[in-house]
């Protein structure tokens, strides 16, 4: 009763409209009482046939409002009503909406009823916390993936990213994070995901114990930009309310690509001038924007740990998007299609992965396991070629002797199904056994 009590309050008293009187594409240009309306603004575009088409305004021009739309544009045409609906998009999340599924615009996609309105507005494009006031990150998490654990060790409230090109077992890495990570509450952005594999990753990769404890955000690739760009910023508003009250929070999200490609479209159509690979100035700011908003919170013991896709065009871990990312983020996680050709999942390259927190969050007693299994393994990546051509002698170096028999025993390590979990202490224990034999 409160939430529709705040909801009636909420409502303007008087309705404020303008008419469409152009359609460039995607874009649609309304005139009328441009002043009532600013960037962000939402709008409802009714078409004779009686169906609303959600807008958003996303630049002026020529005394007329820019918009493009959550939906599709058949039926719209010159002289429609477009109804401005308020400012920016906002939710009102709660415990409740835990094991559900929703689209970009927060409404239930999986059947089970009307979603139930928390007290709290949140709005869906919130300004990342202040620097000097958010909470450091906590001690390490346990996020039940061996090569992860051990040699990309995170802590609470850290935002690491995984970067791999299409094909190589990022899904199936992030359901076995968000199943076996210590957390209270997973948030999953599935941002431009094939509609195909939604089902899929939900039924058989997440399964119920993990979809439980987790709210799952869908927008397919079919969908307009608009809704792709909201499915990212609606992901991060619920698990703010999580971290908000006191939650430890799981968010991932695959993919931060498709979240630039759709901000892209969208600046394209705004008439912004493409730069690097196509993108617009816009994308390199809003990327900072959304990925800031991870992490500890203000005042609470609630965090978020923030794991996010990118989608290397090409297997090019230089790209723009990617370098980007990567420059934001506390480290990155590399997977490799040679390793998945090897038939080694999840396909790690624990050698070119880092993680900026882990020299503080790994215990003194166990640096100097973690030196030697590194050292062993790059010695074995720098002969690899050599060995495999039999061009190495044995006995012409202890040390890569060393490597070469221990190289099976950090294969099968690294090897991890999707059905098993392992601990941080027991992957600890696990390499010095290795390093013992």
């Amino acid at each position: 009763m409160d939430s529709l009590v705040r909801e009636i309050a909420d409502l303007p008293a008087t309705t404020t409209f303008g008419r469409v009187v152009a359609v460039r594409g995607l874009m649609i240009e309304v005139s009328g009482p441009v002043h009532e309306m600013s960037v962000g603004s939402r709008l409802a575009i009714e078409a004779p046939s009686g169906r609303t088409v959600p807008a958003e305004v996303v630049g002026f021009h020529g005394g007329r409002a820019l918009c493009l739309p959550f939906g599709a544009l058949e039926g719209v045409r010159l002289g429609c009503r477009a109804l401005v609906a308020g400012a920016d998009g906002s939710v009102r999340p709660c415990e409740g909406w835990l094991g559900r599924v929703v689209n970009a615009l927060g409404e239930p996609l999986d059947g089970k009823g009307p979603l139930p309105q928390g007290p709290v507005l949140r709005h869906l494009r919130a300004s990342p916390p202040p620097a000097g006031e958010r909470n450091r990150v906590g001690g390490p998490i346990d996020l039940g993936v061996r090569a992860l654990n051990t040699f990309v060790t995170c802590c609470r409230g850290q935002r690491m990213g995984i970067f791999a090109g299409s094909g190589v077992g990022k899904s199936v890495l992030l359901s076995m994070l968000a199943r076996y990570t210590a957390a209270d509450v997973a948030v999953i952005g599935l941002v431009g995901e094939r509609g195909r594999e939604v089902q899929e990753f939900i039924e058989d990769d997440l399964g119920a114990e993990g979809l439980a404890r987790s709210v799952v955000v869908v927008s397919t690739s079919d969908e307009p930009a608009l809704m792709r760009r909201q499915a990212a910023h609606l992901t991060l508003a619920i698990a703010e309310y999580f971290r908000d009250t006191g939650g430890d929070v799981l968010c991932l999200m695959d993919s931060v690509t498709r979240f630039a490609m759709a901000q892209r479209e969208i600046g394209l159509a705004a008439g912004e001038p493409p730069t690097s690979k196509g993108y617009t100035p816009t994308v390199f700011t809003e990327l900072p924007r959304l990925l800031e908003r991870a992490g500890p919170g203000i005042g609470t013991a609630g965090s978020i740990t923030g794991i996010f896709t990118v989608l290397v065009e090409g297997d090019n871990h230089n790209e723009p998007v990617a370098d980007a990312v990567r420059g934001i983020l506390d480290g990155h996680i590399v997977m490799e299609r040679q390793i998945a050709e090897r038939g080694r999942y999840p396909a790690i390259n624990v050698l070119k992965s880092v993680s900026r927190t882990m020299p503080r969050a790994v215990p003194e007693e166990r640096r100097e396991s973690l030196m030697e299994a590194k050292r062993l393994m790059a010695t074995y990546a720098d002969m690899e070629e050599l060995i495999r051509l039999g061009a190495y002698r044995p006995g012409s170096s202890a040390e890569v002797d060393e490597a070469i028999r221990l190289n099976p025993a950090f294969e099968t390590f690294l090897r991890q199904g999707k059905e098993e979990s392992t601990s941080l202490p027991a992957g600890y224990d696990r390499l010095a056994a290795i390093l013992a034999s």
